[in-house]
């Protein structure tokens, strides 16, 4: 199991783990909030439960999207389903923004039609303080563990608790308010929660959207998995790596410098492990990486240069006209010039010696465009 996967695996236990306290602390919760607040004529407190009432939604959202992301890739998501989360994140972000302009509408209604608005009863402070130590509770539990794993959904649930706490040190002082003859601050303190529910919301959507539209990783992670990658055997050099979110993880993109007169196999080896190294950062979920001979800015474009069929094509029937036979042919196509190793059988030691100081390479080397053309005998 890759720490990749294995990450993603303990996400998922911590997720449902947290996400069911919440919501057995928030049913219960919500169940004093909405009927202590109905007996003792507390708007602001009506409106906490209403908010407790929305984290009870969110959290079966956050369950559903946490068991569809832990969902392994196939044919429709070929990179997996991660992205489950950051969309949970946006709905979940436009529920709060919902259900705070709602709160801050009635509040804001209840402040107009002030003389309806009959007197506080005292055990509704009890509840809000209640609360407001219950939920700042639930808040330092979740981050701790979602920190743990790394989850940005489970961090914006997290702070979705805190949220709860401050809103209920609004409707405590509210509450107190009201009690002590200033029957309009219960209103206020309903509109204020209201607006700050909906501040938040805005900000968890906000930085969802950016996450779908493929935001990178912060500059920081990103120089990390720079270091990843150049500390492989063989890399000469990294450019062009970009990133892109995939829920909590990341695709990583990256161009590697090697020597540029390797074989494409060993090429392919020093590329491979370096995305073996890669993946072994539990915040990578894939890597691609392209080999380069040189920088991109200095390597020619194709179409500069022959092909290789009509360099084979020239090379052997050169070596024809001198009875010479051409075993392998290795072209490099550099900024500074495109080279020609010839590689001859073994077998033809010494007739290739007599032979081949009778071809023309400088003619050769016109008609292909070549800087330098080399010659070597295949070992026995």
């Amino acid at each position: 199991m890759s720490l990749a996967t294995a990450h993603a695996v303990e996400k998922q236990q911590v997720a449902q783990r947290t996400t069911w306290t919440s919501i057995a602390l928030n049913t219960v919760l919500t169940s004093a909030q909405l009927s202590v607040g109905i007996f003792a004529h507390s708007q602001a407190l009506i409106a906490d439960g209403v908010h407790s009432l929305a984290d009870i939604v969110s959290d079966f959202i956050v369950l559903i999207a946490n068991r569809q992301a832990g969902a392994a890739p196939d044919d429709d998501h070929n990179y997996g389903h991660s992205r489950y989360e950051t969309v949970a994140s946006l709905f979940l972000g436009g529920l709060l923004i919902a259900v705070g302009i709602g709160m801050f509408w009635r509040g804001g209604s209840r402040i107009v039609n002030l003389q309806n608005i009959p007197p506080v009863h005292a055990t509704a402070l009890v509840v809000a303080v209640i609360v407001m130590f219950s939920k700042e509770a639930l808040f330092r539990y979740m981050l701790r563990a979602a920190e743990r794993v790394r989850s940005a959904m489970l961090v914006a649930n997290a702070w979705h608790a805190r949220s709860d706490a401050a809103s209920s040190l609004v409707v405590a002082l509210g509450i107190i308010g009201s009690l002590a003859g200033f029957r309009i601050l219960d209103p206020i303190a309903a509109a204020v929660v209201g607006f700050l529910i909906g501040k938040m919301g805005w900000s968890f959507a906000w930085d969802a959207l950016q996450d779908l539209s493929d935001r990178a990783l912060d500059q920081a992670t990103t120089d990390d998995l720079r270091r990843i990658v150049l500390g492989t055997p063989g890399v000469r050099e990294v450019h062009e790596l970009r990133t892109r979110k995939m829920g909590d993880l990341a695709i990583v993109d990256a161009h590697i410098l090697v020597d540029p007169r390797i074989s494409v196999s060993e090429g392919h080896f020093i590329a491979e492990s370096a995305r073996a190294n890669m993946l072994k950062d539990s915040r990578v979920i894939d890597a691609l990486i392209h080999v380069d001979p040189e920088s991109d800015e200095l390597n020619p474009l194709p179409g500069h240069f022959p092909l290789r069929s009509t360099v084979s094509e020239a090379v052997n029937a050169a070596f024809a006209q001198h009875g010479l036979s051409v075993q392998a042919l290795n072209l490099h196509y550099l900024s500074g010039g495109f080279d020609i190793d010839i590689m001859l059988p073994a077998t033809d030691s010494q007739h290739a010696a007599a032979q081949l100081p009778a071809i023309d390479f400088d003619m050769l080397k016109r008609q292909l465009g070549a800087r330098e053309i080399r010659v070597t005998q295949a070992v026995r």
